[in-house]
Formats: C-alpha cells, sequence, structure tokens
C-alpha cells in the first residue's frame, strides 16, 4: 500500500513538475513581449530583402517588413545578420524567433516548421551568360552546374534536374561565377535577379526560364504549440500591413512593383 501511495505521489509530482515548465515556456508570444524585443534572423546580402545601403545601414524588403510586425507587435525587432544555411540553425537553437529572408513555403519545410501566411509573391528563374544556347530550360541542367547558397530552395530545384550546385554565400558571387562561366547557370529569384540588373545593367547575363508557379514567401517559426498565438499575432500584423497599404508600399519602394498578391 505504501509502494502505491508512493508511486501516485511521484506521478502527480511529475505531471505537476511538467505541466509548470510547459507554462513557463509555453507562450513564446508572451516571452517575446516581457523581454520588449523579437530576435529577426536574414541574409543581409540579398538585394533588395536585405542589404547595406552606400552608408552601411541595414534595409530591403524584408527588414523593413519585420520592423512593421515588431512595432505592430509592441516590441522593438532586433535584427541578426546570416549566411543563408544558418539562418534555420539559428532559430533551432533559439537564438532567432523568426527568420523574415523570402522564405519560400514549401512542403519540406512545412514538416518542420509552421509557417505564417505568405506576405509575397515572387517566381523562380533560370539564369545564364548570355549568348548561352545550350541551356533553355530548367531541363536543360541535367549534367550541368550551378551555383548557390547551401540549403536553399534554388539548391533543390538544380539538384532535382541533375545539376551538380556549388556553394555560395552571397548573389553577387553567384552571378560573377555565371559571367565568368564558373558554373553553367544559376537559380533565384526574379526580383533579386532584376535588382542586380538594375545596379550592373552591363552583366553579361539573361534569363533562360522562368517557374510557372508563383513562390510565395512566408515566416518560419518553429514548430509547435508555444507558437501558435506568435504566429497568430504575426499574420494579424500582416493582414493590417496589407489591408493599410504598408506591404504594397514597401514592394513597390524596393521592387519596383506591387509583389503582395500572387
Amino acid at each position: 500500500m505504501k509502494k502505491k501511495l508512493l508511486a501516485f505521489v511521484l506521478c502527480a509530482a511529475t505531471t505537476l513538475l511538467c505541466a509548470c515548465g510547459s507554462g513557463t515556456g509555453a507562450d513564446h508570444l508572451a516571452k517575446i513581449k516581457s523581454a520588449g524585443k523579437i530576435s529577426v534572423g536574414l541574409e543581409g546580402d540579398w538585394q533588395p530583402f536585405s542589404y547595406h545601403d552606400k552608408n552601411d545601414k541595414l534595409v530591403g524588403y524584408d527588414v523593413e517588413v519585420a520592423q512593421n510586425i515588431a512595432k505592430r507587435l509592441g516590441v522593438k525587432a532586433e535584427i541578426h545578420e546570416a549566411a543563408w544555411d544558418g539562418l534555420f540553425a539559428g532559430m533551432d537553437s533559439g537564438r532567432y524567433d523568426m527568420v523574415v529572408n523570402g522564405v519560400d513555403i514549401t512542403k519540406e519545410r512545412q514538416q518542420k516548421y509552421d509557417f505564417t501566411d505568405p506576405y509575397a509573391y515572387d517566381h523562380t528563374v533560370l539564369i545564364v551568360k548570355k549568348g548561352n544556347t545550350d541551356i533553355k530550360s530548367f531541363k536543360d541542367l541535367k549534367g550541368k552546374t550551378t551555383a548557390n547558397s547551401i540549403g536553399s530552395t534554388y539548391q533543390e530545384i538544380g539538384e532535382k534536374y541533375g545539376a551538380t550546385v556549388k556553394g555560395v554565400e552571397t548573389l553577387a558571387d553567384t552571378l560573377r561565377m555565371v559571367a565568368n562561366k564558373q558554373v553553367d547557370a544559376s537559380i533565384n529569384a526574379s526580383t533579386a535577379f532584376g535588382d542586380y540588373m538594375k545596379t550592373n545593367p552591363s552583366a553579361p547575363l539573361e534569363v533562360a526560364a522562368t517557374a510557372k508557379e508563383a513562390t510565395e514567401y512566408g515566416i518560419p517559426l518553429e514548430k509547435g504549440q508555444n507558437n501558435d498565438t506568435l504566429r497568430s499575432a504575426i499574420n494579424k500584423a500582416l493582414k493590417e500591413m496589407r489591408s493599410d497599404g504598408t506591404l504594397k508600399k514597401l514592394s513597390i519602394k524596393y521592387f519596383g512593383s506591387d509583389f503582395t498578391h500572387e
């Protein structure tokens, strides 16, 4: 009888401790509001999404989207820059509360992360050196080489079509490799490539193909109920930004057109 009573007490105590632990760390949004800041991860060198201007100020569409979300949550945005393959690792370790970096919403990523509603739409393009007649479609990548960030959707697309992908850190590095014939092609966002050509009009590059389906950009969060209120709050902020014209204004400012609708 004593053993049964002791077992019951231990079980009850364990359950209580687990419940207390769960309650303490359950609401991520509450933690963020208590701290007065939300930690944001982004690359900082993917123009026009996030980059440094001539005065070395961090600017870009994603930068201002993150800052606007933070403002509507009643906190400050604490922005951290990292290479693409370090962004998700940073969120997994708890360093970032969210990653705002033009992240494609894919089925594979949705298995590990919870995404907000889309806040921008884009198209994936295949970029080659001008005059390249060997590559006219994504299917022509078989046996070719491309350059892209490791772990990116663009790497996955290249490998899907049979290309060997060389890892690089920045869009500028990627496109220089294509122009210098160090690789055969690159895959990237139409908006990013269009912006690059505006600032580098003499670059010997062109679009060989454009994906038919639009790319949806969302904000990934750690998967779990502890982020339900945070995701809802971010979605509410994005909805407000869409309704009051903030997203459209930022899109035109950085992309030259409204990319906030599919």
